[in-house]
């Protein structure tokens, strides 16, 4: 393994300042020579039980710091994170498996009084013999990988990018030089691990000496108290975590956190992404947090995130853009393939970069579709300015971005059309002050079965995270369907906006709650 992989540039700041406070859970506090101790204690446990180098590790996680001591005993081995939310259904961890092929599955063992790495349970997986052919492309894909995100795919089946140490170890170094984290940072991760925007705020702290606050929760008015309480100097959020302590918080909590926020006076930066911000919202937050600064990010998986940045300085004059591309990132927008847009003209916003995925795990028709030629393909239309900053203007693709997690409608038409009372379903998304989109879904029963309310939800529950439920559910005698007798998703769009269709009674979704 390179001395330029993660876990080595992690062991130098580990092995430089021991006895400073590394990571501070909502139970258990670390150092860094304690991070140290048990990722090594728990590499030995795993090379012991056969773990290789490039083998694929599901990890569940949930920002417990004993997540990150097994992420980093992974990559001490060598082997690849796979991280998986902790409250994923079972039906999700199955599918990601299918596709990872791990051997080994990593969690704790949820029992308040054990606050080491003895108390992280590694799990041998059932494993069918992996063809030759597969083996050797298997292999070609995981050399030198980190990690293996999984993200929704437009099948919506979970595609896994597969990100090397090279790239996104270069990638943190490009950030490092926009955001200058120190060990002087006292950081809140309330982005979750799973999530790469999470993973390099985390490992930026890391790396560089800082404190890493974890909360394994968002809930607004607890975010807020730590900002203050912990003397927290950079967080990362998404929009919707902003819609909902803005939307949820009465006028008097939200005037009485923001005079504790700035008594404090610790607060400096703000870095915001994983969907659009909007005008209005970046205007209110800048003025909430001020004299904090607040960057806007854009990025995908994909690319290690973070290919464009609008910074604090060029936000008055460009307000509405995601600013310009970070280091190294080149873009193009195009309608065709082969011409680019004339300035202000909307097309495909297409990037190369040298911090790009090794490619999606087990799907390399897909990994060819991603790219136009050497172009990686982001699936968002997008104008530029004349002074080279680029504005998002949509999607070309059906994504739902609801509270910032990319969710595609036949994902959650799948899950639906598999519960005993659903003849058929069609899924649309509708904007939300707070969560940014809502899930909308029209429902088709079975002949002669009425769909009930909680009975739909306790089948759904088993097939679906939460957050990816229908917001709200309205029942129909067919599908919409347009000339040529395709399904027509603008019709039912139509027949929501008219007020159409009856809803289904009793039935909501008001968790807040992302995989970020």
């Amino acid at each position: 393994m390179s001395d330029h992989s993660l876990i080595h540039i992690l062991l130098r700041a580990a092995c430089a300042q021991p006895d400073r406070v590394a990571l501070q859970g909502e139970t258990l506090t670390l150092t860094y020579g304690q991070l140290h101790e048990q990722a090594q204690q728990l590499a030995g446990r795993l090379r012991q039980q056969g773990l290789v180098r490039a083998d694929p590790v599901l990890l569940k996680s949930s920002n417990h710091p004993l997540d990150f001591v097994a992420m980093f005993a992974v990559w001490l081995v060598g082997a690849v994170v796979v991280p998986v939310h902790r409250s994923a259904p079972a039906a999700i961890v199955d599918a990601i498996q299918s596709k990872a092929k791990a051997r080994f599955l990593i969690d704790r063992v949820l029992l308040a009084s054990e606050a080491d790495a003895d108390s992280v349970q590694v799990v041998t997986l059932a494993m069918a013999p992996i063809p030759e052919p597969e083996r050797a492309q298997r292999a070609t894909m995981l050399r030198d990988a980190a990690l293996v995100i999984f993200t929704s795919g437009s099948t919506g089946l979970p595609k896994g990018v597969v990100l090397s140490h090279a790239a996104f170890a270069g990638k943190l170094e490009q950030n490092q030089r926009i955001f200058h984290f120190t060990e002087q940072d006292v950081t809140l991760l309330v982005l979750n691990n799973t999530f790469s925007f999470g993973i390099w705020m985390a490992l930026l702290t890391l790396m560089h000496g800082g404190v890493l606050v974890t909360r394994e929760r968002f809930a607004p008015q607890t975010f807020l108290d730590t900002l203050h309480s912990e003397r927290i100097t950079r967080v990362g959020v998404v929009p919707t975590m902003i819609r909902a302590t803005f939307g949820l918080l009465n006028l008097s909590a939200l005037q009485a956190s923001q005079e504790k926020l700035r008594a404090a006076a610790s607060l400096r930066e703000v870095v915001i992404g994983g969907e659009p911000l909007g005008l209005a919202l970046s205007v209110k937050l800048r003025a909430f947090i001020a004299p904090a600064m607040l960057y806007d990010v854009y990025g995908l998986t994909e690319t290690s995130t973070s290919d464009f940045v609008l910074a604090p300085d060029d936000y008055p004059e460009h307000p509405d853009t995601i600013g310009k591309p970070a280091a190294a990132v080149r873009f193009r927008i195009t309608n065709d393939g082969t011409n680019e847009c004339a300035v202000g003209e909307p097309g495909e916003l297409q990037l190369q970069t040298p911090y790009l995925m090794n490619g999606y795990l087990g799907d390399e028709a897909l990994t060819l579709a991603a790219f136009d030629r050497t172009w990686f393909r982001t699936g968002d239309l997008a104008s530029q300015d004349d002074q080279g900053f680029v504005t998002i203007v949509g999607r070309l693709k059906e994504l739902i971005v609801r509270g910032a997690n990319k969710i595609t409608p036949i994902e959650v038409e799948r899950a639906l059309c598999a519960c005993s009372s659903v003849a058929a379903a069609l899924v649309v998304g509708s904007p939300d002050p707070i969560l940014g989109q809502r899930i909308h879904a029209l429902l088709i029963p079975v002949s002669g079965q009425t769909i009930h309310a909680n009975t739909l939800r306790a089948e759904l529950t088993t097939r679906l995270e939460k957050f990816k439920h229908p917001d709200v559910c309205y029942l129909g005698e067919e599908l919409p369907t347009g000339r040529t007798g395709k399904i027509d998703r603008g019709q039912l769009q139509a027949f929501l906006s008219a007020g159409a269709l009856p809803t289904l009674a009793s039935w909501s979704n008001n968790t807040m709650s992302t995989t970020t």
